[in-house]
């Protein structure tokens, strides 16, 4: 299943796994947004996860059986919240689009 299936069957019914809280990242997202039991922020950073090379993942089987081998799956440090890309986005990117510079300083993106 490819990284485009995933994104469309997820933005319209998240589907839920039974060991995972799983959600949909925000364009520009970077830092998680799960709220603990007290209401506070988790803030951790998100970072692409590879679940195939995970043990203990692999295990529980439970993304590969619902995403396929080679999903686009971010999770976050602390939580281990699972985050789905933005629907929409098609450039693979951990750490998501930036800013523009507010000083009026924009680089061109690098060449490949």
């Amino acid at each position: 299943m490819s990284t485009s299936a995933v994104t469309t069957s997820a933005s319209t019914n998240l589907q839920q796994l039974p060991h995972h809280k799983v959600k949909v990242k925000k364009s520009g997202q970077r830092a998680c947004n799960e709220k603990n039991d007290k209401g506070k922020f988790c803030g951790g950073h998100l970072k692409r996860w590879f679940y195939m090379k995970d043990v203990v993942e692999r295990e529980c089987g439970d993304i590969e059986k619902a995403w396929g081998p080679n999903a686009e799956v971010y999770r976050c440090e602390n939580c281990k919240t699972l985050y789905l890309p933005t629907p929409g986005e098609t450039k693979v990117n951990v750490a998501g689009q930036g800013q523009i510079s507010v000083f009026g300083l924009t680089l061109p993106p690098k060449e490949k």
